[in-house]
């Protein structure tokens, strides 16, 4: 029975947050004696159906283009191994050991719901590579998004059989000598096994499970660092009150109103210039609900659409019973393709804006801060530069936001005729966010420059709580001196989460946000 320290596979999951804590060992999946029961009544209908003379796609006949080729009941064992082999044909780098982690706890999950005719014993040893923290090692590319992800899943359970290549303890090591180490042989693949494991959206969805964590704590990160810019610059929060929301109702534009309200309210900088001669602020600061909030309802998407993918099974074919297995499409990658393209461009735009609230703290217009976040220049260029990095990177992603789902490239002998490219979202989504923690990092670095020439005011609590955190880490700069690794470390309070934490969780301010 699971519990709070445990989950039990093949069961709901209802905040993709689960698959992190097993992930990160702070929850542990297991096997009911529900979900075993459940798995050998599959498991057994395939095993009678590959003894049979009905030819059932992947049980019995050959793969693809060669869906006619009848097999012999004793190679059918040999058929699934090949399949392994054969569909190991990923390139370039290796995905990080986490998200091949994912991939595994993700495959597991599904094959769990007992529609995919493998055996107790293969998902005991996934779960053992999980536990033991044993992790396949898995090139990048290779995936065309259709049959599922043929390629980086036959590299992620290759080691089944004994073979490529494995995490262990910080190194790559082969699989053969692990598994030796811990007294263990390859396993032998019963019938539809080989294509149980091969068919699905595990590569997809597992980068998506880090992209929709990473980007969660981004938006709280960009709404708070785009706070604290507007407070710099001494910015007008009429165009946050919650009159102007209500009025059109978006979730996410309301959300972040709140947000940035609550973070500067009490703010003694604010207060400072109450009925200035300003009448309204650039699109940069005052249409941060409108911009941010589109990108929050953009990632609204992406997680709802997520949790129904990973709680679906998504390989081929599937098996209902003895009598009725159905060769279907659920392996296609489009469902969530099309989200991670939209939501790669509401990353993308998070860094856009950024790029020109950082530009607007350059230009010296603002009362008490002086052009390019230093009172002496000409001599020295102060921050003029930083936003050189800003531009290039929000320029990257306005390259990276074309849809990699809009394209399709016939594979398998025009017997895949129509693919998702959804692998390539998946990674590009992930190139953007890790572009925008950048951004965001040298916002925040720029804007507690700017909060120090507004001193001895201060701003709202939280804020000055960020303000403190960032002044442990870095000084403030009075002359031009090597900028880069000062801007890594304000990245690395917005990538670990530091400021997220601070600003405190989106459910707070909206239940639909829950992560």
């Amino acid at each position: 029975m699971a519990n709070n320290n445990t989950f039990s596979f093949g069961e709901e999951i209802l905040l993709t947050s689960i698959i992190l804590d097993i992930a990160d060992g702070r929850r542990r999946g297991i096997l009911t004696q529900e979900t075993r029961a459940r798995v050998i009544q599959c498991s057994d209908a395939v095993a009678n159906i590959a003894k049979s003379d009905k030819a059932v796609y992947g049980i019995n006949t050959g793969f693809g283009p060669l869906c006619t080729s009848m097999i012999s009941a004793e190679d059918t064992r040999k058929l699934q191994e090949n399949l392994l082999k054969s569909h190991a044909v990923g390139t370039g780098l290796f995905i990080s050991e986490r998200i091949s982690k994912i991939m595994l706890i993700l495959k597991a999950h599904a094959l769990s719901k007992g529609f995919s005719g493998v055996s107790v014993s293969l998902l005991e040893r996934i779960l053992w590579h999980i536990e033991n923290d044993v992790i396949p090692v898995v090139p990048e590319k290779g995936s065309v998004g259709a049959s599922g992800d043929l390629a980086p899943l036959s590299h992620l359970f290759l080691p089944l059989i004994g073979e490529g290549m494995v995490y262990y303890k910080s190194t790559i090591r082969p699989a053969a000598e692990v598994l030796k180490h811990f007294g263990l042989g390859a396993l032998e693949l019963g019938p539809k096994e080989g294509l149980a494991l091969i068919n699905g959206t595990q590569f997809m969805a597992a980068h998506c499970v880090e992209a929709v964590a990473r980007m969660y704590h981004l938006l709280v990160s960009a709404d708070t660092i785009g706070a604290m810019t507007v407070d710099a610059l001494q910015g007008s929060l009429k165009p946050f009150r919650p009159e102007i929301h209500d009025l059109r109702r978006y979730h996410g534009n309301i959300a972040v109103a709140k947000r940035v309200s609550s973070l500067l309210e009490g703010s003694k900088i604010a207060d400072s210039h109450i009925g200035c001669g300003r009448v309204q602020d650039p699109y940069s600061l005052r249409c941060i609900p409108q911009v941010h909030g589109a990108s929050w309802n953009a990632w609204l998407h992406l997680k709802d659409t997520l949790e129904i993918e990973i709680n679906s099974v998504t390989d081929n074919p599937l098996v209902f019973s003895e009598d009725l297995t159905i060769s279907g499409g659920n392996f296609h990658g489009q469902p969530i393709a099309l989200p991670m393209d939209y939501a790669c461009l509401a990353a993308s735009e998070l860094g856009n804006i950024a790029d020109r609230r950082i530009y607007l703290m350059l230009e010296g217009n603002a009362p008490g801060v002086p052009k390019l976040l230093m009172k002496e220049t000409g001599l020295n260029s102060g921050f003029m530069i930083v936003q050189y990095t800003t531009a290039a990177l929000a320029s990257e992603n306005k390259s990276l936001c074309f849809p990699a789902s809009a394209d399709s490239i016939p594979t398998s002998l025009g017997q895949e005729d129509h693919v998702s490219m959804g692998s390539i979202s998946a990674r590009k989504l992930l190139q953007v966010i890790d572009n925008v923690e950048r951004i965001l990092g040298i916002e925040l670095f720029c804007a507690t420059q700017a909060i120090d020439f507004h001193r001895p005011l201060v701003s709202g609590e939280k804020i000055e709580q960020i303000h403190a955190m960032v002044r442990e880490r870095i000084p403030h700069i009075d002359h031009d001196q090597i900028l880069h690794e000062y801007m890594d470390t304000a990245t690395q309070l917005v990538k670990t989460a530091a400021i997220s934490h601070i600003a405190g969780n989106q459910d707070t301010v909206d239940q639909k946000f829950r992560f």
